[in-house]
């Protein structure tokens, strides 16, 4: 994931204002209890940051993939 497809998957899932609040506001365990930002600023891949949020939000399973980006393919590739 780029930071540009994490910032996509952010407004798809919070909104664009709520989701800017979203980032700077909410302590993420693992990463310390760093934010979102300061995760990211620390060179934290996207990715990573994206799916401890998604945990840290309690967003279902289904919608972790990020909006607008397709679903990824299980083990078996389908």
């Amino acid at each position: 994931m780029k930071l540009s497809e994490f910032r996509i998957a952010l407004a798809g899932e919070f909104g664009a204002a709520y989701g800017e609040v979203v980032l700077g506001d909410v302590a993420l365990e693992a990463f310390g209890g760093r934010t979102a930002r300061e995760a990211l600023d620390a060179g934290v891949a996207p990715q990573e940051v994206w799916l401890a949020l998604c945990a840290a939000m309690d967003v279902p399973p289904a919608r972790r993939h990020g909006a607008h980006r397709r679903e990824p393919k299980d083990a078996a590739g389908r």
